[in-house]
């Protein structure tokens, strides 16, 4: 991406933990952070506990980005955060529809995937037989190739896939009714008579999502591995085989680390290139 004017950039992140610690709202700062550099941007960003504090912000950023989080993605309908969370949601979509000429581009990432699914009923929510945690490949479809944020991926490409929970069986219907795509499916897996997951959709011009992690960091997925408690989770539901060698794709500078530092980075530049036609 050239050099851009300093015009003023507000990213807001929401924050699906629901107080739980965790490194994911570290790496996406992490990454606006080297984005603001790279860029020479006027960037900054606020963090909203929208789970737990029920923090959520008005549509006066920018950008928004929203986390992963524990728990079922069906549980909290009705509930007060969800509430006040679509509802911001709601009023991005008629801000973007609306003759304003500076959209809102919103990424969803892992549980707010699965609740924006659910909000668009693009498929079944349902758990996994067992968990999925692991550096696995993501294989792109034919909607897929003109897809921005994809530029410079390959063909799979390697993510952390972190979910007890999953959204699969595409609503053809729906997808064709709303004008949305599904970008990328989970990895084959021939062994076991399951469907494969989604794992990115473009909902529309201005709100992509994935079903993994684009923000996970070699060394946070490093460390969890070496868990004992995760370790067996991982060698239980792949093997010590698949275990030993998501520690090797660690080390591979074209998976994770080529996946943190291209993806959101490609969400972002489309978002703020946006901007700059204001």
């Amino acid at each position: 991406m050239t050099q851009i004017s300093k015009l003023p950039v507000k990213v807001a992140i929401l924050d699906l933990y629901n107080g739980i610690e965790n490194g994911a709202i570290d790496s996406f700062m992490q990454i606006l952070d080297r984005y603001k550099i790279q860029n020479n941007l006027n960037l900054s960003y606020e963090v909203f506990d929208i789970r737990k504090k029920v923090e959520v912000p008005d549509v006066g950023f920018d950008i928004y980005i929203s986390s992963g989080g524990p728990g079922d993605p069906l549980e909290s309908e009705g509930s007060e955060w969800e509430k006040k969370y679509f509802g911001l949601i709601d009023r991005l979509e008629d801000h973007n529809l609306s003759n304003a000429n500076q959209k809102k581009h919103v990424l969803f990432v892992c549980h707010s995937f699965q609740l924006m699914c659910r909000k668009y009923q693009l498929g079944d929510i349902n758990m996994r037989h067992s968990a999925s945690y692991g550096v696995l490949p993501v294989h792109q479809t034919h909607a897929a190739v003109n897809e921005p944020v994809f530029k410079n991926m390959d063909d799979p490409f390697y993510a952390l896939d972190s979910r007890l929970w999953q959204v699969i069986n595409p609503n053809e219907k729906r997808f064709t009714d709303l004008g949305m795509q599904l970008l990328a499916i989970e990895k084959e897996r021939p062994h076991v008579d399951f469907p494969r997951a989604m794992m990115a959709i473009r909902f529309s011009e201005y709100f992509f999502s994935t079903q993994f992690h684009p923000e996970a960091t070699v060394n946070g997925i490093r460390e969890t591995l070496k868990k004992e408690e995760k370790k067996q989770e991982v060698v239980k539901e792949h093997g010590l085989d698949k275990y030993n060698e998501m520690l090797e794709h660690l080390d591979d500078p074209d998976k994770i680390t080529h996946t943190n530092q291209t993806m959101i980075p490609n969400f972002l530049n489309q978002a703020v290139l946006s901007l700059q036609e204001r």
